[in-house]
């Protein structure tokens, strides 16, 4: 009895984890694999001897309790060895060779993604993360257990953070908030996600954690009369209705209620008088036939009811949720779902392995995730760095949702202050990048117009639109912002080929050369000269101002060069001016000082690095760019311009009621927009407007201008310079 008694005493921490592990694992697993995840145990304890945590254990304690919160998901044989694993790489001096060769190719991939990069040249702290961070999401991508791993490494570094120095808790627990608890939170891993916030809350603000706390067990005892006689009325009536449910009192997390707190800057007696259920049944119908129920027995608040059975979240979470009027005047909340559900909101994606969901179509939480992370993998495509990629994942992991429909019916879920581009892209990329116009309802929208629940949604595309760099303003979707984002960087680099090849083409025309004579020799003796890879990326950097295109044609013209081919002075001019469209966006744009339109007299100032801004000659910046910088060229409109532009005019007018639509209406009927009113200045008697407007050209200008000379209101007109 006593050497038992000894034995029982000694046994170690690392002891009693690995009895608990088998405990749990046999409970679901063969005896092989069980042995197999010993032979894991024996490999990590190998290398991990000697190591120790803060807090004085084993280190292999630490993979160990990893292992044992993925044992109780009932997560697969590999899973659980890479769990054990998971530190050897990054810790030790094992490799992901050796864990390969003993262990094979799935556990070597769960434990490279989960392994954070050491070699890696990051300038900062941020950086590096963001680097660690994104890869652990291309590894998400590739095996869905590598998160599953991450977030219950997670969980119990929460756990025992307590031995830590309060800067570093801090850190920890913001970025725990920031990245894992939403990850958890898409995942549809409610359970762990609680436990995240929760552990998070008190390991960043302790004071405020335990003030709440202690305010709420101290009110718990008010509650339980009122909590009593709300169950016993829900029971009674659905007893009476027949319908077969649990009920159950759910208290709310002491983070949500911090949060809501904050955010809604209510005091706690405001957000703790709120009383909630969950009422649980057996299936859809029951779920519907309760609701109707609760809302017989206590009054509904409007506008408070939300079906997340007929359209889940994102994360795959499906639930009614109501609020409803009680006795003594007590706001309830009441969640209504069928115990599948509930099971499925607690576990998410974990539900794979604990219920083995997979064979229940499209809506389980796990094709849910594949949906998402096949997002991600779009996203980290397109992000210029791990830090764009942060930010943009951020953004991605706060879906605030409003549901939306296609003309077909089709629900769209979207993050809240979505726009019309934001739909757009949602439905498909090119939609996203051709799109001109949208409609709400059956009513035109602008493109920025936010979108409310439940409106129907309609977008107009067009071959010649292209996404605006605007469109940044108004876009709040991961997806719509990096695909703005992906069109311009290449928008731009074309743009800047095709000016390049133009500003070439004009500087050897004024030597006489042509650009379509020059041999692929004599283009391959310059391109090796500046150690520049192609003749695309030399007409870029001419295009982007790095090179100066009468230098890379005076190179061409040179005696030895006997490949170019003369010109006779009478086939061109020395002067040859660039051709302007009006419509080509980002290298070449139109200044928004003096507003040129077709018709005008323009020139053009080159911008390092921007491209050419066209202006008239008489705006006060052309005139100034011209005496200060030699970085200007010719340039004139081309041939059957279409579009409109916009341009700016300076009122004098009468100071009365109505002048303003009397001026509004008169540029309206001549099919002009009005774009911007400014009042400059204003006396009792008279006010003076410059008003923005569009217009096809100089004619259509004149004619507007003419009409509104002839109004009674109007003392004088005139164009605004810049």
């Amino acid at each position: 009895m006593n050497a038992q008694a000894k034995t029982i005493l000694v046994e170690t921490p690392e002891q009693l984890l690995l009895n608990q592990l088998q405990s749990l694992l046999k409970s679901y697993l063969t005896e092989i694999d069980v042995d197999d995840v010993l032979q894991a145990y024996q490999f990590g304890e190998q290398y991990h001897l000697g190591q120790f945590r803060k807090s004085g254990e084993a280190y292999i304690c630490h993979p160990l309790s990893v292992a044992v919160i993925l044992a109780k998901m009932q997560m697969d044989v590999h899973g659980i060895m890479a769990a054990i694993l998971h530190d050897v790489v990054e810790d030790t001096d094992a490799t992901i060779e050796e864990i390969q060769t003993l262990f094979g190719d799935d556990v070597a991939l769960l434990v490279d993604g989960v392994t954070k990069l050491t070699q890696i040249n990051c300038k900062t702290k941020a950086e590096a993360q963001a680097e660690n961070i994104r890869k652990m999401c291309l590894a998400m991508a590739k095996d869905l257990r590598v998160i599953m791993v991450k977030l219950a490494d997670r969980l119990h570094n929460m756990q025992t953070l307590g031995i830590m120095r309060p800067e570093k808790k801090y850190r920890i627990a913001k970025e725990t908030l920031e990245i894992y608890t939403p990850i958890a939170n898409r995942l549809g891993m409610n359970s762990i996600r609680h436990q995240l916030e929760s552990l998070s809350f008190k390991a960043m603000y302790p004071l405020r954690h335990d003030i709440l706390l202690a305010h709420i067990k101290k009110a718990r005892g008010h509650r339980r009369e009122i909590i009593e006689t709300i169950t016993s009325s829900l029971e009674n009536r659905l007893d009476q209705m027949e319908i077969a449910s649990n009920i159950k009192g759910r208290e709310k997390f002491l983070y949500s209620i911090y949060k809501k707190m904050r955010n809604k800057k209510l005091p706690f007696s405001d957000i703790f008088d709120v009383y909630a259920f969950r009422i649980y049944c057996e299936d859809v119908n029951s779920c519907y036939r309760i609701l109707g129920v609760v809302h017989n027995l206590y009054k509904p608040v409007p506008g408070k009811f939300k079906d997340y059975i007929a359209i889940p979240k994102a994360n795959g979470y499906q639930s009614l949720h109501t609020v409803l009027i009680g006795p003594y005047g007590v706001p309830i909340e009441i969640q209504i779902r069928t115990h599948k559900m509930h099971r499925l909101s607690e576990s998410g994606i974990a539900a794979h392995w604990l219920y083995k969901t997979d064979h229940e179509g499209q809506t389980t939480p796990k094709n849910h995730a594949t949906e998402w992370i096949r997002n991600l993998l779009e996203l980290q495509q397109t992000s210029g760095n791990s830090l764009e990629f942060i930010d943009n994942l951020k953004v991605d992991l706060f879906p605030q949702e409003v549901f939306v429909f296609t003309p077909q019916g089709k629900v769209i879920a979207l993050p809240r202050n979505a726009s019309i581009i934001d739909f757009a892209y949602a439905v498909h990329t090119d939609i996203g990048n051709s799109c001109i116009s949208g409609k709400v309802d059956k009513q035109f929208v602008s493109l920025q117009t936010k979108l409310d629940n439940g409106v129907t949604v309609e977008v107009s595309t067009a071959d010649w639109a292209k996404p605006s760099p605007v469109w940044l303003n108004y876009a709040v979707t991961t997806k719509a912002r990096t695909g703005i984002r992906s069109y311009l960087k290449n928008f731009k680099q074309q743009e800047a080929i095709n000016l390049g090849r133009n500003l070439l083409n004009k500087e050897l025309l004024a030597i006489k050369l042509r650009l379509k004579d020059i041999s692929s020799e004599l283009f391959e003796q310059l391109l090796d000269t500046l150690n520049i890879a192609s003749v695309d990326a030399l007409y870029e950097e001419i295009g982007l101002g790095n090179k100066m295109p009468f230098l890379i044609a005076k190179q061409l013209n040179q005696d030895d060069m006997s490949a170019a081919i003369k010109l006779d002075t009478s086939e061109n001019q020395v002067k040859t001016p660039l051709i302007i469209k009006g419509t080509e966006g980002i290298m070449i744009n139109l200044a928004k000082c003096c507003h040129p339109i077709p018709g005008d007299t323009i020139i053009g100032y080159f911008h390092p690095g921007k491209g050419i801004s066209i202006h008239r000659p008489e705006c006060h910046n052309s005139v100034d760019e011209r005496k200060n910088s030699s970085d200007w060229l010719e340039v004139e409109w081309g041939n059957d311009l279409e579009g409109e532009y916009p341009t700016a005019i300076r009122l004098e007018i009468l100071n009365q009621p109505g002048t303003l639509a009397m001026i509004a209406s008169t540029i309206s009927n001549l099919n002009s927009n009005i774009e911007h009113i400014t009042i400059a200045d204003q006396d009792a008697r008279i006010s003076i407007d410059h008003i923005t407007f569009s217009v096809k050209h100089r004619a259509h200008l004149a004619t507007i201008m003419r009409e509104l000379k002839k109004l009674p209101i109007t003392l004088k007109i005139t164009r605004l310079k810049g």
